[in-house]
């Protein structure tokens, strides 16, 4: 597969797609119930393929490798460990597919990849200066075991009668719509999370971890501070407070610690062996990457958009990007120039 056809290089050899960043008709008047229809169960759209397929996975894990209420009840080393390899094994096979084919077969070499280099192995900003050793120590030794943590301490407290517990088979609509809520909740965790760690002091502390991947591929999804981490898989905490079930929460958690990989795969299709291709619908997120201030949301509210940090890949964007950070820059010269003055 060309991707010529879907886009073109610049001078750097970088990639861009051709097709305008855009949000879902969601929140959009007047509304467009035909195109809502359309892109919610078509493909891609909000169903197919990513939420169905961590659904999917979500639930497996909950009727085949997720220990009982009687188990859980009480905390033990044993059933808490099960968890741990469960996660850990299931991010390496996933997120493990991603870099096999992308970086390592490199099986459809640049084709498709936003960024025109591979990552780094020979940069002091990483650990044993090797981005992809940095990515993958980070998420084994912090991101799986806060994960496993928030869901053994979530099976616990459902366990337990602590937090409110509904019943698939006594309310199956009212659970299938929880379900289908969750993505969109993420989306808004994802944002305010976002935003308050990009934040100067926490970024420098914190977020600037992740952003060593200014060239991201799949393991750079979950490469964060130990605190990122426990803010971004907080999300899960909603459960406790709204009314769900246990597959509700690992759901939610699945989701969240698998989202990142194709969410930084770095190619906007990874072409298969009979030439078609799988959209990774990544270019919002890279464009993050690559200019720091805008795109902090990933999903159907368009926060980013109603806030002003909205970037869709187009120049005009990049003009008003440019002009937001001028602006700031000037505000900032005149806010140190008044300070001076006052101090002499």
């Amino acid at each position: 597969m060309d991707d010529a056809l879907y886009g073109k290089r610049d001078k750097r050899g970088d990639w861009k797609p051709s097709k305008v960043l855009e949000y879902p008709p969601v929140f959009v008047w007047p509304a467009r119930p035909l195109q809502f229809l359309k892109w919610f169960f078509g493909y891609p759209g909000y169903l197919a393929p990513w939420n169905l397929f961590y659904a999917a996975v979500g639930t497996l894990l909950w009727l085949y490798a997720t220990p009982s209420f009687e188990t859980t009840r009480e905390f033990s080393v044993g059933w808490i460990a099960f968890l741990l390899v469960r996660n850990a094994a299931l991010v390496f096979a996933f997120f493990g597919a991603f870099h096999l084919r992308l970086y390592m077969q490199r099986s459809q070499g640049t084709s498709f990849k936003f960024n025109g280099k591979w990552p780094s192995t020979d940069n002091d900003a990483f650990l044993f200066r090797n981005q992809n050793i940095d990515n993958v120590i980070w998420t084994f030794a912090s991101a799986v075991p806060i994960w496993t943590a928030f869901e053994a301490l979530t099976l616990w407290a459902f366990a337990n009668g602590i937090i409110p517990y509904v019943s698939w088979a006594e309310h199956p609509i009212y659970c299938a719509a929880i379900m289908l809520l969750i993505p969109t909740f993420r989306d808004l965790h994802f944002y305010l999370v976002h935003r308050l760690i990009h934040w100067p002091p926490l970024y420098r502390a914190v977020h600037k971890l992740h952003h060593n991947n200014v060239n991201p591929g799949p393991w750079s999804g979950l490469a964060m501070h130990p605190v990122e981490h426990l803010l971004y898989f907080s999300g899960v905490l909603i459960h406790w407070i709204v009314p769900s079930s246990p597959l509700h929460a690992i759901f939610h958690l699945t989701h969240a610690g698998l989202a990142p990989a194709p969410g930084h795969a770095g190619f906007d299709k990874v072409v298969l062996a009979d030439g078609k291709a799988i959209d990774v619908h990544c270019y919002d997120h890279y464009l993050h990457h690559k200019y720091f201030e805008c795109n902090y949301a990933d999903g159907v509210i368009p926060l980013d958009k109603w806030f002003g940090t909205f970037h869709d890949g187009t120049p005009e964007s990049q003009e008003r990007m440019d002009k937001r950070f001028m602006e700031r820059a000037r505000k900032q010269a005149a806010r140190e120039a008044e300070r001076s003055g006052a101090a002499g």
